[in-house]
């Protein structure tokens, strides 16, 4: 945007405001990135490709949000030579569209009510775990309330364009005061060519109270967490802040087998969700196993055992409801023993209450309302705990 905040001249006019500098470090941004979304006002007013022309070999998935399907049928976006493009929609759009789109190569998703909060729990559900909004500034308000949006690219030329109509990076939030303005936090600067890049993270909009465990409780897994001065630190999906200490989070572990030596998972739900069916003497048990270890991301891993356990609960091995607390441990204390940085990160939160704060999880997570059980924000406040040395005596 401009020095005085617009994305556009009044006429829509926007090539170029930053500099070349600053686009080559989005098309990295790109590159880095499982998907990029974008509304039906920047395809039919910008036309872009959305690829990651300077960052390497990655290309990510490329998102159009449209309603109404009010798209132009000529658009780069529907050239899938280069890179892969899924529509969401709403349900019943231009029916005649969809086929249009099919044709080109172009994956259309139908949704009940087309919103931000939807579309990224149906992808995150897909697999993409770190997507980029590169939208405009109606899409981006729409995101940001949503509480989607968790971290702010912001780039700043040192050009002023004015105009009483030129768009905003950011359109209506409903917002009267500057009191009710959204801080950013862990704020960094820096200079990019001519413009200054300013990021920083979006405290979340809560749509939920997490769970907060009793000061007795706490302190008697955590002797770190004092009963006047604690704060909660919430985590939940992995592209929270501390979304690293989610389950999910992409970290490779290894895990000791049978046979005296280690098997490496894909991630703490990939091992957590296979240990539901080892032991059990039953090919489809062994065959769940391999499916649960072969699958491409952690949420593949958790539809896969969870429908299975739904399906065939005779396959469940018997002692799993009192094992599985266990098995959880084992594999989160493996994966902050092996990462330093995610060790390090953890240690960083002595003396708060971690809360895993799904609103669908009533075990692991803090449930709807605050009344789950947050096992999963226990287990990580026992092994800080363990770590730092202050472990009770006595205790595991």
């Amino acid at each position: 945007m401009t020095l005085d905040g617009k994305i556009a001249a009044s006429s829509g006019h926007a090539s170029w405001i930053s500099s070349k500098v600053s686009r080559s470090r989005v098309f990295e941004m790109r590159g880095r990135s499982d998907a990029v979304v974008v509304g039906g006002n920047t395809v039919r007013r910008d036309n872009p490709k959305l690829t990651a022309r300077h960052g390497g070999g990655h290309m990510p998935m490329r998102i159009v949000m449209s309603q109404t399907l009010d798209l132009p049928e000529e658009a780069n976006l529907w050239d899938v030579s280069e890179a892969s493009t899924i529509v969401a929609t709403q349900r019943g759009a231009r029916r005649s569209f969809q086929k249009f789109l099919a044709s080109k190569g172009v994956e259309v998703v139908e949704f009940d009510i087309l919103n931000p909060r939807d579309v990224m729990e149906y992808f995150h559900d897909c697999g993409y775990l770190s997507v980029l909004w590169e939208c405009g500034g109606t899409l981006a308000a729409s995101a940001i309330s949503a509480g989607v949006i968790h971290k702010v690219f912001a780039f700043v030329a040192p050009k002023i364009i004015g105009g009483k109509y030129a768009p905003s990076p950011v359109g209506e939030l409903g917002m009267v005061e500057m009191s009710q303005a959204l801080d950013l936090i862990d704020v960094c600067y820096e200079q990019v060519g001519p413009d200054m890049l300013i990021s920083g993270f979006l405290q979340p909009i809560p749509d939920v109270t997490p769970v907060i465990p009793s000061v007795e409780e706490t302190y008697a897994i955590d002797q770190t967490v004092t009963p006047y001065e604690s704060k909660i630190i919430s985590f939940y999906k992995t592209w929270d802040l501390y979304g690293a200490f989610s389950n999910f989070s992409p970290h490779p572990i290894q895990m000791p087998d049978d046979n005296g030596g280690y098997v490496s998972w894909s991630s703490v739900e990939h091992y957590y969700q296979a240990q539901k069916f080892v032991g059990v003497n039953d090919p489809l048990a062994s065959d769940c196993v391999a499916r649960i270890k072969s699958a491409k991301s952690p949420e593949e891993a958790a539809r896969l055992g969870r429908s299975m356990q739904r399906q065939r609960p005779d396959l469940v091995r018997s002692d799993w409801e009192s094992a599985k607390i266990n098995v959880m441990y084992k594999a989160v204390k493996c994966k902050f023993s092996i990462y330093p940085h995610l060790n390090s990160m953890l240690l960083s939160t002595a003396g708060s209450v971690l809360v895993e704060a799904s609103p669908h999880d009533f075990f692991w997570g803090g449930g709807r309302d605050g009344e789950g059980l947050n096992y999963l924000g226990r287990l990580l406040m026992q092994l800080r705990s363990e770590f730092l040395g202050l472990q009770t005596p006595g205790k595991e």
